[in-house]
């Protein structure tokens, strides 16, 4: 056992000195490429003195930031997570210069400006090398993750013997399209999970789900974290009461549609009890929360200062250093991309200029290295629930398409996140069990706009009367990472192009959300029916329904109650879908009772409009400018997916399917009981049986 531990510290001795080498040398070759970065005096040193020089300045700029590091982190906690990472680099290059300072010699100097260039360097060579030499080391991550462990339980109170649950969620993944993945290699961590060809036991089951009609983020997350999204009909939707414009992924609106859920569901959220919330739209009703949109809004305070996300991941310069490293290659890499798909002139297409890349960016290296790490830390601390959003592939499947090799990477990617979580949850004071589930799916389709050559909107204006623009304008595509880039920002902007409380006036409002449309006439106080549509714009609902890229309508009827209406004068009552789908049979089962809750809605549009469908091929047509959509009906945006343990019950009984996001809410409310008691007030016996 001596003998044993002497290799390790021999080990950990070797380790140190191999990188306090490579960071000298490193310094070394900076200093002779450099202009104003000098490791000898100004009379001139023999290189003896300029090595010296150099390990000594190595030396001391790692011990400094192992000791001064931390502590500076923990006086920046309430500095936005991009700000405090541009800071990083900043106060990285001020460490470096009081190293040189600390030479007796007095040896060594550098501009401000090339100072943070050599400290950057210099973190990001000692983290690779260390990195590296690990690799031939099996027990080194193992025991720095035992020694983050036994750190975390001496500073806190004692972590119950009971399991914890981490929720991961992979916005955007489809059932079908996580199968896929598998069956290519592409995610080795969920095939072994699931016993695919490896010959072994499966430790968890797959379970398909489906979606409200609206099929997003939004109404999904709020349903499976406080158990309710009642009256959320899109993504985004004009309410006349308050002649506001409310959308999902904006501050204030997510943070009165998690007030509402909760006032809807009796109780704060799935995560109210020992709970952690990062990277979502919503709380679920969590203390520790990090990257949530619906705080974003609020002024900083400690409730939402995230202070153990930011802390666990920027309390290493080095984690810095790799994310920038990692963000500037994957803009280059979207850059290259989208350059490619444009020369082959690939279909379908949209736009992937501007912001995008640094949106894409952030999504799939930023948020997903701050999210993952903060989900370790909450298990390191032997926090009871966890719940998390990788927003990665929904960010890029939206511009490249959900089947696309694009699409594709960020999926392996995804999956080195989960092997890592299930690495760390080796080593947490408490077991933990990892579910894995998905909010909704992608629909692939190119859009209204680049098929028809015109919007939605200006569809409307034509049935209205309305003069049309010449020219289509593109309609503004809202995606969960703008929203995760406004929240690590603290920047609660509006949408542009949306103005948020809208005038009263005759012309309509149109939204898009995905392959869901919808038509609200501001000056109207109340939810117009049919019949006073027709009144008023006699050739519009007919212009709509008979479009062809139009699958079908949903309005209301004085006469029926509410009637759904298709091309060639189909106008069937909701009260009769059930016998008579109509316009609502390519749409698959489910559709009707889908569309008739969404009609129950107190703000429900005047007019909703859902996108054509191809049950063969599983197209839509998006009303915003994406060639992978979700928010309405069709396709595989409305089959999202539940990978569970099998130590956990069985989602639903055989043959009983899951529905709605609020079923799924109930479904891990009873895990979270099966394993540590209540979470939230318990359910009734109705509930219960579901």
């Amino acid at each position: 056992m001596r003998g044993v531990r002497w290799r390790r510290v021999a080990s950990q001795v070797g380790r140190s000195v191999a990188v306090w080498a490579v960071s000298t040398v490193t310094l070394l070759l900076l200093a002779g490429i450099l202009p104003d970065f000098r490791l000898r005096s100004a009379d001139g040193d023999s290189a003896t003195d300029i090595a010296v020089t150099a390990a000594f300045g190595a030396g001391a700029f790692g011990l400094l930031s192992a000791v001064v590091w931390p502590l500076l982190v923990r006086l920046l906690l309430l500095v936005p997570a991009l700000v405090l990472g541009l800071l990083v680099f900043f106060l990285n290059g001020a460490l470096l210069l009081l190293a040189l300072r600390l030479n007796p010699a007095e040896r060594g100097a550098a501009a401000p400006e090339t100072a943070v260039v050599v400290a950057a360097v210099m973190s990001a060579v000692a983290s690779a090398t260390g990195a590296a030499l690990a690799v031939r080391d099996d027990d080194a991550y193992r025991r720095r993750l035992y020694r983050l462990s036994d750190r975390r339980r001496r500073s806190g109170p004692p972590s119950p013997s009971s399991p914890g649950t981490v929720f991961v969620q992979l916005d955007g993944v489809g059932h079908d399209v996580l199968l896929d993945a598998v069956g290519k290699g592409l995610m080795p961590t969920v095939a072994r999970w699931l016993d695919f060809g490896d010959g072994g036991r499966s430790t968890h089951r797959l379970t398909p789900w489906r979606t409200d009609w609206s099929s997003q983020t939004g109404a999904s997350q709020l349903g499976i974290l406080h158990g309710s999204n009642h009256d959320v009909p899109a993504f985004r939707w004009y309410e006349k009461d308050t002649r506001e414009v409310v959308v999902c992924n904006r501050p204030t609106s997510a943070a009165e549609l998690q007030r509402r859920a909760v006032g809807y569901a009796g109780h704060g959220g799935l995560l109210t009890v020992d709970g952690a919330s990062r990277g979502n739209l919503f709380s679920g009703g969590a203390e520790q929360q990090a990257l949530v949109l619906s705080i974003a809004a609020r002024r900083r305070s400690r409730e939402n200062r995230s202070r153990a996300g930011y802390f666990a991941y920027f309390s290493d310069p080095a984690n810095a250093v790799r994310t920038a490293l990692s963000f500037v290659a994957d803009v280059g890499r979207e850059i290259g991309q989208s350059t490619r798909a444009r020369l082959r002139k690939q279909r379908p297409r949209v736009s992937r200029a501007g912001l995008y890349p640094f949106v894409r960016a952030f999504a799939t290296v930023v948020e997903r290295d701050v999210v993952v790490a903060s989900v370790t830390g909450d298990m390191l601390v032997g926090r009871t629930a966890v719940y998390a959003d990788l927003v990665a592939y929904d960010e890029v499947a939206h511009h490249s398409g959900p089947v696309s090799r694009d699409a594709q990477k960020v999926l392996e990617k995804l999956d080195r996140s989960l092997a890592l979580i299930e690495n760390v949850a080796e080593h947490a004071p408490r077991p933990y069990r990892i579910v894995v589930l998905s909010d909704h799916g992608q629909s692939p389709g190119e859009t209204f706009r680049s098929r028809y050559g015109l919007t939605l909107g200006d569809l409307v204006r034509a049935g209205c009367g309305l003069p049309v623009p010449r020219r289509a304008e593109r309609t503004r595509s809202g995606t969960e990472a703008r929203a995760a880039v406004r929240a690590a920002l603290r920047i609660p902007v509006e949408e542009g192009g949306e103005r948020h409380r809208p005038a009263r006036r005759p012309e309509p409002i149109v939204l898009a959300s995905g392959n869901l449309g919808l038509v609200s006439f501001p000056d109207v106080t109340h939810r117009m029916s049919k019949e006073e549509i027709d009144a008023r714009h006699p050739a519009l609902l007919p212009t709509l329904a008979n479009h062809p890229g139009i699958g079908f309508l949903l309005v209301r009827s004085d006469e029926h109650g509410g009637v759904v209406l298709g091309a060639n004068g189909a106008e069937i009552s909701l009260a009769d879908l059930d016998d008579d789908p109509g316009p609502l049979a390519a749409f698959g089962p489910g559709a009707a009772d889908a569309v008739r809750r969404t009609h129950s809605f107190p703000h429900t549009a005047d007019i909703m409009v859902n996108s054509f469908h191809d049950p063969a091929d599983g197209e839509v047509l998006a009303f915003e400018e994406q060639i992978g959509s979700h928010g309405g009906l069709g396709g595989a945006q409305g089959r999202p997916f539940l990978l569970s343990p099998l130590v956990l019950s069985a989602p639903v009984a055989d043959g009983a399917e899951i529905v709605g996001a609020e079923h799924v809410h109930r479904v891990l409310r009873r895990w979270l009981r099966e394993s540590n008691g209540p979470q939230v007030p318990l359910e009734s016996s109705e509930e219960r049986a579901a």
